[in-house]
């Protein structure tokens, strides 16, 4: 299970909404990280790794 932490962490740094996705799909979280995203990287990587990590 910690393999696959680091792995989605590993993506959410490199396309946030990526490693979002793999572990919510289509949920509510993987569409405010790409919004996120969109409206800036960094907080885009920030609530991605708040997210998969919390």
């Amino acid at each position: 299970m910690a393999s696959a932490t680091f792995i989605e962490v590993i993506l959410a740094i490199i396309l946030p909404p990526v490693g979002v996705f793999l572990r919510y799909g289509l949920a509510v979280e993987f569409w405010i990280c790409l919004l996120l995203t969109l409206l800036g990287y960094i907080p885009g990587i920030i609530y991605a790794v708040y997210v998969l990590v919390a």
